[in-house]
């Protein structure tokens, strides 16, 4: 919302300045967000004439203009400036505008300095409207009249010391969308008196031979219409087009801009049609399917029921409050108008203008509601602006619908304020503020009822009448009252599962892949690949036929980016994507899961071709490992028993996916009962369905399974415990079956002394030459961390041997000689 400041003063009786008027303005609600002074950035701009004008001796365009700018020298006389100028307007005796040096030019953004132009010194600039930031015109410098004043200050001599203030309306205060509900505010504010003079009807000298109809009051409570006969249509007087065009809007005709002058004055839109081009009686009505309609913004638009119009005999003519018709607008030729003022339904209002694609001032103030006590008074005041700037005799006026609406009162206790706003307000104080604002008020309390003005359509309830009081009273008398959060411990902002989603995407970031997000529906065929497919995830209203069904899995968006950077020459690439998978129609077959592909050589060691050589040669190519150490890296984020989990291959877990390679791909689970997820290779069959190249290696996890930690740990445990021993290391090597798995060493191994034993990783698997068929040698590397003593050599072999005695048990093995 813009307006200028002489446009306020013409409703608010104020002496304030404006630097108070804005922070008033903002501190009250109505939020400042920019002020265009023209006075205060054209200051050092003044009135100049060019004396003289030579060619410039090196150059053919340019020339050397001596200036008087209004100094005089020692002896009185004028001082004159030279300057040097490319303008093709540059002559002896133009009076223009004059920018010394030190000054900076809006529309170049520059600040000038004493120069030399192809060897000729330049002491300021003669300036054109663009350079000024006044018009779009810069084939020139600026023409003044010849009897300018020389040495005047251009932006006051231009009557251009009115600044422009833009405020950001939030959508509940629809009646500060015109200028005479923003003085009333200030008023209230105690920024000066609020001028509200009695609007006087205008006398109808004949019967209006245009009736109304309207066929649906849920669309239009309430139509005023009046003919106004004989007006001289023309160019609006001088005060009226600079009113518009100071807040960005061109004048058209006297007829037209009186009614963007009501929508910007007094927030009431109004339309005018041609009388002589509208054709019997007008009907407020829904637009039937196919018809359409030329708007005055030069576009064709195609209706429908949905959409409320005006039309006349012949068809449509206007979308109701939002744009008229070109067909019956008001041009120079106009002798008979139509001048109506009508309430419509905000939200078909808002409706048609998102079908439509328009967005008009009057579409703006109808969709958050207008003053309806004032659709007849609006239709009389517009009345009087036409018969005094074009003339005419007006008509009776036709009111259909509901003029004015019902009264609405609130019984409002007095310790309301200070219970919601811990503030004392006295009655008398309260009682100013409200009737400053239109309110009424009656009664001495404890309880008063207040009567709500009909232009405060948001205010309802005993809060909102607490919320006029305190704006105005200052949001900064609130007292700052921190929340008794009592003895209890403080709940987590973040629930679980957006923990874990946040720790999952960082750890997944910081292992060099990047994060996509892909579409929750993906078509039939790849549901069924991944698991999916149900008719109860199928889509009714599908965006298109491939995007048929709610995904089961994050898995084939993310295949089909990765093919289409393959598509693209960028083969090698690392994606991951955090989100929810559908297994069900119910919210607990609704999973948050995090999955992510690597291809070709998007290793963890590294992505891309490396300069080196072959990645092959390098162990550049991503293999299941990474993977898996991904899926790992996931699940110790999100907050999973790291130690609990279990590798288990694809014949051992529990009902195994059939999109990943049988025997190059494994589970992750906490027991046979709480798979986690999944890592491996994509089984070929699914790559050729996906249509995607080359091999594909993958993982999926799913958050919601990862059992919670104890809420309340059983006794306290230091950050950071370092212990006073040395460990102790030592390295064993067992012959096993080949069936047997390496983590089945390993479990055993730290099953022995789960105090003493602080490690064991497995460093070498060797089959070959020295073991016997269908046998294998796994070296494991045992820590031993003593924490009250050193441990001696005999403690040491005492640990060694339970170490070989309990993977003996366990699987069978015998330490290798």
């Amino acid at each position: 919302m813009k307006f200028t400041l002489s446009w306020l003063k013409e409703h608010l009786d104020t002496d304030e300045p404006l630097d108070k008027l804005a922070d008033k303005l903002t501190m009250i609600g109505l939020e400042v967000e920019h002020i265009d002074d023209k006075a205060k950035a054209l200051a050092p701009f003044t009135i100049a004439r060019v004396i003289s004008a030579a060619q410039h001796p090196n150059a053919d365009r340019l020339r050397v203009c001596m200036v008087d700018t209004g100094e005089t020298d020692d002896k009185g006389g004028p001082a004159p400036i030279q300057v040097v100028c490319g303008a093709p307007n540059a002559r002896e005796g133009l009076v223009s505008v004059f920018a010394p040096p030190g000054t900076h030019i809006p529309g170049k953004d520059i600040t000038l300095g004493v120069g030399t132009i192809r060897g000729v010194e330049s002491r300021g600039m003669l300036c054109s409207a663009a350079e000024l930031e006044i018009s779009d015109n810069h084939d020139g410098i600026l023409e003044l009249p010849d009897d300018a004043p020389v040495g005047a200050g251009y932006a006051e001599w231009a009557g251009l010391g009115d600044p422009v203030i833009e405020i950001n309306l939030t959508p509940n205060r629809q009646d500060c969308t015109g200028v005479h509900g923003i003085a009333r505010d200030l008023s209230a504010a105690d920024m000066g008196r609020f001028k509200d003079p009695t609007i006087k009807p205008v006398k109808g000298e004949f019967p209006c031979p245009v009736k109304v109809t309207v066929e649906d009051a849920a669309l239009c409570p309430g139509f005023a219409l009046r003919l106004v006969r004989g007006v001289t249509n023309g160019p609006s007087p001088e005060w009226l087009q600079k009113r518009l065009t100071s807040i960005g809007l061109r004048p058209i005709n006297a007829l037209v801009d009186i009614t963007n002058f009501m929508t910007y004055d007094r927030a009431r839109p109004l339309h005018v049609f041609d009388a002589n081009k509208v054709q019997g009686n007008l009907t407020v009505r829904r637009a039937r399917d196919g018809e359409t309609l030329l708007a005055l913004d030069g576009r064709t638009y195609t209706l429908d029921p949905s959409i409320c119009v005006i039309a006349d005999d012949k068809g449509v003519e206007s979308l109701a409050g939002i744009m008229g018709g070109e067909q019956s607008g008001c041009d120079e030729t106009t002798t008979d108008v139509l001048i109506e003022s009508a309430l419509w339904s905000e939200i078909n209002i808002a409706q048609t203008g998102r079908k439509l694609g328009i967005n008009s001032d009057a579409r703006y103030r109808f969709e958050r509601g207008v003053d309806p006590a004032f659709m007849v008074p609006g239709l009389e005041m517009a009345t009087r602006l036409v018969m005094e700037l074009c003339g005419g005799t007006p008509s009776d006026t036709v009111v259909a619908g509901q003029a004015l609406p019902d009264d609405r009162v609130i019984d409002f206790p007095l310790t309301e304020t200070r219970r919601l706003a811990a503030i004392d307000v006295p009655l008398v104080e309260m009682r100013r503020i409200l009737s400053h604002l239109g309110f009424m008020v009656a009664g001495n309390g404890p309880v008063v009822k207040v009567a709500i003005p009909t232009w405060r359509t948001d205010v309802t309830g005993k809060a909102d009448i607490v919320e006029e009081i305190v704006r105005i009273v200052g949001v900064d008398k609130v007292p700052m009252t921190p929340f008794d959060r009592g003895d209890a411990p403080r709940k987590p902002v973040l629930t679980p599962i957006q923990s874990r989603t946040r720790r999952g995407r960082r750890a997944l970031a910081v292992r060099g892949m990047v994060e996509a997000v892909t579409w929750s529906f993906i078509a039939k065929p790849q549901a069924e690949l991944f698991g999916g497919g149900a008719k109860e995830l199928a889509l009714a209203n599908p965006i298109a036929s491939d995007l048929s069904d709610m995904r089961p899995s994050l898995l084939p968006g993310l295949v089909a980016i990765a093919q289409a950077n393959a598509d693209r020459g960028f083969p090698d690439v690392a994606l991951f994507e955090v989100g929810q998978i559908f297994r069900g129609d119910g919210p607990q077959d609704q999973f948050m899961a995090a999955a992510g592909i690597r291809r070709g050589v998007a290793s963890s060691a590294g992505i891309g071709r490396h300069w080196s050589g072959s990645a092959t040669a390098d162990g550049l190519d991503a293999n299941t490992f990474d993977v898996k150490a991904d899926a790992l890296a996931v699940l110790a984020a999100a907050g999973a028993p790291v130690q609990a989990l279990q590798i288990a291959a694809g014949s051992e877990s529990k009902n195994f996916p059939a999109w990943l390679h049988p025997g190059r791909s494994a589970a992750i689970q906490i027991g046979p009962q709480n798979v986690l997820g999944y890592f491996g290779e994509l089984h070929p069959r699914v790559l050729e369905a996906l249509r995607a190249d080359g091999s594909l290696l993958a993982f999926e996890v799913i958050l919601d399974r990862i059992p919670e930690g104890k809420q309340k740990p059983t006794r306290a445990k230091p950050v950071l415990e370092l212990p006073a021993f040395q460990p102790v290391s030592r390295d064993f090597a067992f012959i096993v079956d080949r069936c047997v798995k390496a983590a089945d060493i390993v479990r055993a191994a730290q099953g022995v002394d789960r105090k003493l034993v602080s490690g064991v990783t497995v460093f070498d698997i060797y089959e070959g030459k020295g073991i016997e068929a269908n046998k294998k040698s796994v070296a494991i590397a045992v820590t031993l961390q003593p924490r009250d003593k050193t441990l001696t050599d005999q403690e040491i072999e005492a640990v060694a041997a339970k170490v070989v005695a309990e993977v003996a048990k366990r699987t069978g093995g015998s330490l290798r000689g």
